[in-house]
Order: structure tokens, then C-alpha cells, then sequence
């Protein structure tokens, strides 16, 4: 394609200095947990190269300590290409075997540039793009999952269990449709919530199993053209040993590499996580409403002055934050869900760097909102005494008196108390209900429990 200046400096060459000029879009280039990834699996192609006899010791050794500084970053500088670019992330996997190919052949004493060792038919040795990009991809994801998000939600899961153990004695107003309910202990709600976050936990392990099987060995299009046949079981089990990580070949290399069916499938985890923690932290936040106009059965950290006109308003500011990691990961499942729909193009997915970025950026926001949930919000939230106030004069006690009284009578009484504000227990009373039957159904921590001496019915 003619020649190409490059800066005098730099460990790539002509194909990524190209890349760099066709695709100026974002100026975002691929963040350090990929770069990290496609480091690893350079690494483990040269060891097993090496082992097969496929690559001098000589080369491999210098290979291998190439790959080496890109896994631990040393050479993230030399990683320019933006992130909007061939769709296979071609571009990118060149700029590895230049990178690694030019720093190889200086560790022998050749000049850069030289070839000494060759980024295609060396660094590149039983490999196409279309197979390693989408490995690092679901290296870098899995890694990602496993290092960062689950630690900091099984943190989060803690800090809500113990939250629960704390609010236990507190009996509050349920609520479904937004009205009264029956009561319910405010440790009730947040064992909920920390059943969420143990759920998302499972499928987060889930979604680490899903990526761990990766199409490393398929080559251009799956058949493993020019790859040696031991090659992908013996660097995948490196790669294993190198992450801690369950990682094999794909039982299926034409699926696995004409899809992005993993990656979705794995977002799909970190949806249902957003979407959770969408819930708790809006429940959190009605329940802080306030301070006086609200519902104010919580009162949260103030974490910092909520107006620059309202001198000591304080406001929900770490559930908002959280709420726009929410919808960022939500509009990140959408990008990978239309990349694997739409780009895969009979053996390959052409959407590949874009899908790329948007997972990684959803498990590092995740990790980095459920933290600072879980700090600045959770761990300080205090039970004020208004949700036990509350739920003692709610006409929804009238449930209590079906097995009593019936429910048409029950309906009644409710009504009246809702229209003239005095309390189930008064209206009761007044009805001829004693004060025995009256302690008995009116029970609030009884009614907290199973039992068939309680109330019934929906809503």
C-alpha cells in the first residue's frame, strides 16, 4: 500500500499508523483490561508455539517477554487505534504482533523495524484476528467479573445482610401498588435486597463460566487453517494457569467465532444486576423521602449539602449516581445485543470492538457504584421511628379482622378509619371486637410472619 511515515519512536508500524490515520472517531482507544487480555493470549500462543516446535527458543523467549510489558502495561502507549474501527478488530490485533514483534526483536539486539522476529508469521504464529480478538474480549470480561464485580457485590451482599439483622425489630407498612399493604419488618425488605445481590452473584459466576469457552484455534473462519491441532487445547490451558480462570476451546469453533453469542448472553447478567440495583436503590430512596413531607422511614448518610439556595436540604445524591451507572449499563446491553444480532455476517462478527468496550465499562461501573453504595449509602442508612408511627394507624390492619369479623365488615372499618382517622383498633372496639381478640389479630410482629390465624388475600 506504498510506505507510511511512523514516529520514530513507536513499536508499531505501517499497518497501525494506518489504522490510526482511517479511523480518527473518538480518540478512545481499547482500555488496559483488554490490552491486558490480548497481552496474555500473545504470551501463551508463544509458549506453545515454542513447545510445538513451531518457533525457535530464541524468538519465543524474547516473544514471550514482550508480552510480558503489554500484560503489566508498560506498552499501553503503543496501543493508539481507536476503538471504532474494523469491525473483526483487525487493526488492533496487528498492532499487537507489530508492538510485540518490534520490542522482541530489540530484547535480541535487531533493530525495530528489522523483522527479526515478524509480527505475522512469528507473533502472529497459528493465530488470525478473528480468533483472538473475540478470546481477549471474554478474557478480559471473565477477568473483569471475577476480579472486580463479584468481590464488591459479595461486600454489598454483607452490608445488606447486616442491615437486615439491624432492622429486624422494626415493623413498617408494606406497600404494594405504592398503597398500604399488611405490615412487614423494614429486615424483611432488606433480606430482599440482599437476595437480590446474591442472585446477581450466581449470575455473575454464570456468566464467567459462558465466557471462559473461547474460539482461540478457529483461525480465519473456524476450520483452524494454519494452526497446528494441539495448539488451542495446550494455550488455552495457559491461559488457565494464567488467570485462575476455567478457560478451554470452544467445543464449536464455527459457532463461537460467528457470534458474539457469550457476550450477550454474559451482559445479560449485568443487565439483570443494574436492574436490581435500580430497585434497591429506589426503594432506599422513597423510604428517605423527606424529611417531613415524605415518607421518612430511613434516614440516609448526608454525604454532602443538597442546594446551593436551600440552606441544610440534603439529597439522595449516591442513589442518583447509581442510577445513571443504571441506565449507562442499560444502554451498554443494547449496544451488545445489537452487535451480536447485526454483526454477525456468516463466519464472523463484525462488531466485535464496540461490544468490546461497552462490557468492560459496564463491569467497571457496576463494580465502582456498588462500592460506593455499599460505603457512602448503605452502611450508614438509620430506621427512624416514623415507619412503626405509621403502620399503627394504617387502615390496612383492618386486614387483620377478616378471620374475625369478615371481610365486608373489615372493608368497612378501613373506610372509616381512612375517612375519620381513627385507628382499626378504635373502630373495632367500637364494634364489640374484646381487647383479647384484639391483641391476639393485631399483633403487628405476628403478622410479619407465616400462619394461617393471620390475614389472607392479594393486592
Amino acid at each position: 500500500m506504498g510506505e507510511m511515515d511512523v514516529p520514530v519512536d513507536a513499536y508499531y508500524g505501517a499497518s497501525t499508523q494506518r489504522a490510526v490515520l482511517n479511523f480518527p472517531i473518538s480518540g478512545q482507544p481499547f482500555p488496559r483490561r483488554f490490552i491486558r487480555a490480548l497481552g496474555l493470549v500473545k504470551k501463551a500462543a508463544a509458549q506453545t508455539n515454542g513447545e510445538l516446535g513451531l518457533l525457535s527458543q530464541r524468538r519465543m523467549r524474547a516473544i514471550v517477554k514482550a508480552a510480558q510489558e503489554v500484560v503489566d502495561g508498560k506498552l499501553d502507549d503503543q496501543f493508539p487505534i481507536d476503538v471504532y474501527q474494523t469491525g473483526s478488530g483487525t487493526s488492533t490485533n496487528t498492532n499487537a504482533n507489530e508492538v510485540i514483534a518490534n520490542r522482541a526483536t530489540e530484547i535480541l539486539g535487531g533493530a525495530r523495524g528489522s523483522k527479526l522476529v515478524h509480527p505475522n508469521d512469528h507473533v502472529n504464529l497459528c493465530q488470525s484476528s478473528n480468533d483472538v480478538i473475540p478470546t481477549a474480549i471474554q478474557v478480559s470480561w471473565a477477568l473483569a467479573i471475577a476480579d472486580e464485580l463479584i468481590p464488591t457485590l459479595q461486600q454489598l451482599q454483607r452490608a445488606l445482610e447486616a442491615k437486615s439483622k439491624e432492622f429486624w425489630p422494626v415493623v413498617k407498612t408494606g406497600r404494594t401498588h405504592l398503597m398500604d399493604a399488611t405490615p412487614i419488618r423494614l429486615g424483611q425488605e432488606f433480606k430482599g435486597y440482599a437476595g437480590q445481590i446474591e442472585e446477581s452473584i450466581r449470575r455473575a459466576r454464570a456468566a464467567v463460566a459462558e465466557l471462559t469457552s473461547v474460539p482461540l484455534g478457529g483461525t480465519a473462519v473456524g476450520t483452524g487453517l494454519n494452526a497446528h491441532p494441539r495448539y488451542a487445547k495446550l494455550t488455552c490451558a495457559r491461559l488457565a494457569t494464567a488467570t485462575g480462570l476455567q478457560i478451554h476451546e470452544t467445543s464449536n469453533h464455527f459457532h463461537a467465532q460467528a457470534t458474539l453469542d457469550a457476550p450477550v448472553a454474559a451482559h445479560g447478567a449485568l443487565r439483570t444486576l443494574a436492574v436490581s440495583l435500580w430497585k434497591i436503590g429506589s426503594d432506599i430512596r422513597l423510604m428517605g423521602t423527606g424529611p417531613v413531607a415524605g415518607l421518612g422511614e430511613l434516614r440516609l448518610p448526608e454525604t454532602q449539602p443538597g442546594s446551593s439556595i436551600m440552606p441544610g436540604k440534603v439529597n439522595p445524591v449516591i442513589v442518583e449516581s447509581l442510577s445513571m451507572v443504571v441506565a449507562r449499563v442499560l444502554g451498554n446491553d443494547a449496544t451488545v445485543t445489537f452487535c451480536g444480532q447485526s454483526g454477525s455476517l456468516f463466519e464472523l462478527n463484525v462488531m466485535m470492538p464496540v461490544a468490546a468496550v461497552a462490557g468492560l465499562e459496564s463491569i467497571t461501573l457496576l463494580a465502582a457504584s456498588a462500592r460506593n453504595f455499599r460505603e457512602r449509602c448503605i452502611e450508614g442508612l438509620q430506621a427512624t421511628e416514623r415507619g412503626p408511627e405509621l403502620v399503627e394507624r394504617s387502615p390496612m390492619l383492618a386486614t387483620a379482622l377478616n378471620p374475625v369479623i369478615g371481610y365486608d365488615e373489615a372493608a368497612k372499618i378501613a373506610k372509616e378509619s381512612i375517612r375519620t382517622g381513627k385507628s382499626i383498633r378504635e373502630l373495632a372496639r367500637a364494634r364489640g371486637v374484646s381487647e383479647a381478640v384484639l391483641n391476639k389479630v393485631l399483633d403487628l410482629g405476628k403478622m410479619t410472619k407465616p400462619g394461617l390465624e393471620g390475614p389472607g388475600g392479594g393486592g
